[in-house]
């Protein structure tokens, strides 16, 4: 007689074969359950991602500060009448953006920056409810495996937190500048995309994954390598965006007729350069995806000799595909002068790429160990 099979994976004492069928049944609600939180959070992905697209088009409509007040409840709510429109541009006659770049901005001029700055604020606020209220139902149910529950309730605070950067970053333009402190607007954007990465690397780590061995311990780490360095471009396309630093030079490969362009230095101290000169952020930027393309391209060059055919190896060459079509989009940005269409382009891809290298990374570690409540008794 045959003893009953055993799914793999499940934290087992001593096997009976009357209870494996039980273990075999715990396992099975597990993968349901893991497959209905992968669709859920497969679609808060696709939220923020629209949410870091129209928050890139607020940035560049300049429409960002259309909104002074911060109403987190209230503020879901659009003025309904004429009058509470009129109110709505008399708050914005009161900042600096508009006494001395917008100064004589008709209403209907001031209705197309409000609903800009609006629906980004109301995505951000269904981002936060596509989240925590499936979150909250598959912990009440009991269909959160253990290991998730703080990382998950970690993820629901740091989108709060967001929130919290978002209004922080709108506050910075409201007295003595005409737009948001670029340092803010960095640190909002990476935090946004730093939320995104992490919900991938759950997400990831939920899903069936591929058998092949890892080829080595040093293609793990250069897979972290690019997830992390991919981040640090991002916070740098931040400060860009935050100065408008894509206008300080239009031409490629060269800036203003040379490799290093003169004034890259012009303020003092000298560290001020790397966050409120233009120039030279977008210098840093530029070097920043050229260590990134030379990153990926060892990177893809490594899997292929180390692990030709494997899941590994495919990964990596699309990841260096990815990273090789925002460095082509990044160069048109920079020669058109930074349309609107292809920045939001650039800053749309950015996050593409860092989702794929974060699951590519999440890759080399297999999926999460099943853990089944129910043990077989001896």
């Amino acid at each position: 007689m045959t003893a009953s099979p055993i799914a793999p994976n499940a934290n087992l004492n001593t096997v009976s074969s009357p209870d494996a069928g039980e273990v075999i049944a715990e396992q099975q609600r597990i993968r349901r359950n893991r497959k209905v939180q992968r669709i859920w959070l497969g679609l808060v992905l696709v939220a923020i991602f629209a949410l870091v697209l129209v928050g890139g088009a607020t940035r560049l409509t300049d429409s960002g500060l259309s909104i002074t007040e911060w109403k987190p409840i209230h503020g879901v709510i659009p003025p309904l009448s004429e009058a509470e429109w009129q109110e709505e541009l008399e708050l914005y006659r009161q900042i600096p953006e508009y006494q001395l770049i917008n100064k004589g901005m008709s209403l209907d001029e001031f209705k197309t920056i409000y609903w800009w700055e609006w629906a980004h604020r109301l995505l951000a606020r269904g981002v936060g409810i596509l989240f925590g209220v499936p979150l909250l139902i598959f912990l009440v149910t009991g269909r959160v495996e253990k290991r998730l529950r703080w990382p998950l309730f970690g993820l629901l605070v740091l989108g709060g937190l967001q929130g919290a950067v978002g209004w922080w970053m709108v506050a910075s333009g409201l007295v003595d500048r005409v737009d948001v402190s670029q340092y803010r607007l960095a640190t909002h954007l990476t935090l946004a995309c730093l939320i995104f990465a992490a919900i991938v690397w759950v997400m990831r780590g939920l899903a069936p994954h591929s058998a092949d061995p890892v080829p080595s311990e040093g293609l793990t780490r250069g897979a972290g390598a690019l997830t992390g360095l991919i981040l640090v471009q991002i916070y740098l396309g931040g400060l860009v965006a935050g100065l408008d630093a894509g206008l300080a030079s239009n031409t490629w490969p060269l800036m203003n007729g040379a490799l290093v362009p003169e004034g890259l230095l012009e303020i003092s101290p000298a560290w001020r350069n790397f966050f409120e000169n233009e120039l030279t952020v977008q210098f840093v930027h530029r070097l920043g995806g050229y260590l990134l393309f030379g990153l990926a391209l060892w990177h893809m060059l490594a899997s292929i000799r180390r692990g030709a055919g494997s899941t590994h190896c495919r990964r990596s060459i699309v990841l260096f595909g990815l990273v090789t079509i925002q460095a082509l989009i990044g160069i048109v940005v920079i020669v058109t002068q930074v349309p609107v269409s292809w920045a939001l382009a650039h800053q749309g891809w950015a996050v593409v790429v860092l989702g794929f290298a974060v699951a590519h990374w999440r890759g080399f570690f297999g999926a999460y160990p099943m853990e089944t409540k129910i043990r077989i008794r001896s």
